[in-house]
Formats: C-alpha cells, structure tokens, sequence
C-alpha cells in the first residue's frame, strides 16, 4: 500500500484515483481549493500530476518544498488547442513537461507516463485488442521502480513497460500527443494507445 496523492479531479485523475484505491493505495484527491494540492502533497509518497498540462509546470513549481523528496508522476501533456479544443501544438518544442518539471523541481524525482494513450486505456490496457505500450522517463531508477508497481496494479504487463532512459526521452512520448486529434477525426473517440511493433 502506497500513499498517493493525484494532483486534477477531472477524468484522467479520477480515473486514476478510483483505480489506484480498488488496487489497495491510499488515495487522495486534491479539488482546486486554496491550499489542498500542498496538503495532499505533503502527505503522500507518490503525486501523480493530472492536471491540464498547459498550467501544470505554474502550479506544480508552487510546491516544491511540498514535494521535495517525493515522486511526481507526470501524466500530462503540454498542448496548444486548436479551434477544435482538440492538442494542436506542443507548448515546449524541443524539450518536454516532464523535463521542465525536472529543472522547476530539482529535489523531486520526475517520472513521466501513460501520456500516450486515452485516459480509459491508463486503468485498462487490456481493454485494447493489442497489447499497449506503457513508456517511462526519468532520472531516478528507483522512482522509475516504484512508477512500474503502480503499473502492474493497473493492470500493465511487464511486457507492456519499456523504460525509455532519462527524462530527455519524455519529449518524444509527450511527441506523440500530435497523433491524437487526427486518430480522433479518423475513427472517433475510442480508446487507443501508442505502440511499438516488435
């Protein structure tokens, strides 16, 4: 049993939330109110960053002594819109969320995941009629074990992990999310993950 705190109660966060309790963690929820994000912070071991991606780098550079010493895990995806409210630009070309969240929080151990998918697929992978790949980014191999766990509690297989190296590697995952918005027109909004043909 984990003590996680999810940073986003939208349907990515809680998503993961409801999951990550169903597989036995200690799971809270930090709403918008003034003050709750520190709070869950502070309290938990691993903090899983759902929010919208745009803000994310602001709000979570506000908390770096509340995460000082813990795992963030970034889920998110730093997007421009287009018209269509669907991602049509990356916010940090040539570099990555996940490497600015690094650089902004330097006592925090940054992973970054589950960035490459749609939000259903995060808690079911097996919901796909083909195995899905789960990418992992990061400095510290030890964050990056404790980030595969909570995998394997959502349901990944291990062979459904690929650990991509450093936190360099989360901008060709967070790369990926320019795929989306023309899956999306393609074939409607199903579940999909990106993966790799072996």
């Amino acid at each position: 049993m984990t003590t996680i705190a999810v940073l986003g109660n939208g349907r990515v966060g809680g998503n993961l939330a409801t999951a990550l309790t169903r597989a036995g963690h200690e799971v809270t929820v930090a709403d918008r109110t003034p003050g709750a994000a520190a709070d869950a912070a502070r309290t938990a071991r691993i903090v899983i960053n759902a929010t919208p991606g745009a803000g994310s780098l602001e709000r979570l550079a506000a908390l770096r002594e509340d995460l000082r010493g813990r795992i963030l895990v970034d889920v998110s995806n730093a997007t421009v819109d287009g018209p269509d409210g669907l991602p049509a630009d990356l916010i940090y070309p040539g570099s990555s969320l996940a490497e600015q969240l690094q650089e902004a929080l330097p006592e925090t151990r940054v992973v970054k995941t589950l960035n490459t998918m749609l939000f259903p697929v995060m808690t079911a992978p097996a919901m796909l009629t083909r195995a899905p790949d789960a990418f992992l980014s990061g400095e510290d191999p030890q964050a990056k074990q404790a980030v595969h766990d909570l995998l394997i509690d959502l349901g990944w297989r291990k062979e459904w992990i690929t650990d991509l190296g450093g936190i360099r590697t989360a901008r060709a995952t967070e790369a990926a999310i320019l795929f989306v918005p023309h899956v999306i027109r393609s074939g409607g909004f199903a579940p999909f993950a990106i993966s790799v043909a072996r």
